[in-house]
């Protein structure tokens, strides 16, 4: 993106564009930033937590997409897609979790046993079954398809407010969506409700 080369870290490349502290930025690109921070974390902890089912490591995840971003803001400033690149930064990260606890409960794992605590009155042994199919079935989507249906349904955004995070169209989200839930209904035979204004109920 821009001559940037991706989201990826240099790891000490001849050229590499030198990383100007914080403090020695104009002031208002520290607005700048300070104000994305402040705008994105929650959202970015929320989704972070749905991937992978830890406080601690959503915390970890976020904290260094957050410490990239700051490395190259000025430059994200000139970018097309700001928003994009930064939610690319964060995926990044969260791969990186994951390859960190190989060892450890998937979110599948974590959030069956979650949903089949969630209400005593239902049979645990069948909220878990439907919960561990519904994240296999989430699991075999497109990157974009899940990310658009995790949230959407997952942490209730709106169509609108999910394209704004992860820097796409409107119209993009809610053809992901359309096309996401078609692929869970064929895997689930789930029926799954169209809101043609794009906003999910709450």
């Amino acid at each position: 993106m821009n001559g940037d080369g991706g989201p990826e870290e240099t790891g000490g490349a001849v050229g590499a564009p030198r990383v100007v502290p914080i403090d020695q930025w104009h002031p208002t690109v520290q607005m700048a930033y300070w104000g994305f921070h402040h705008q994105r974390r929650q959202d970015y902890m929320r989704y972070a937590y749905l991937q992978l089912g830890s406080d601690a490591d959503a915390e970890e995840a976020v904290d260094l997409t957050f410490d990239q971003v700051m490395d190259r803001w000025p430059r994200m400033l000139r970018m097309e897609n700001l928003e994009g690149y930064a939610w690319t930064i964060l995926k990044r990260r969260i791969i990186d979790m994951h390859r960190k606890r190989r060892r450890r409960p998937e979110l599948m794992e974590i959030a069956a046993f979650e949903a089949a605590l969630a209400d005593p009155a239902e049979d645990p042994y069948d909220t878990l079954t439907d919960a561990i199919a519904l994240y296999v079935a989430v699991g075999s989507l497109s990157e974009r398809q899940r990310d658009a249906i995790l949230l959407y349904y997952g942490i209730g955004f709106t169509a609108a407010e999910a394209a704004v995070l992860m820097g796409n169209e409107e119209a993009t989200v809610r053809s992901q969506l359309r096309t996401g839930r078609r692929r869970l209904a064929t895997l689930r035979k789930l029926r799954c409700p169209e809101h043609s204004d794009g906003k999910n109920p709450r």
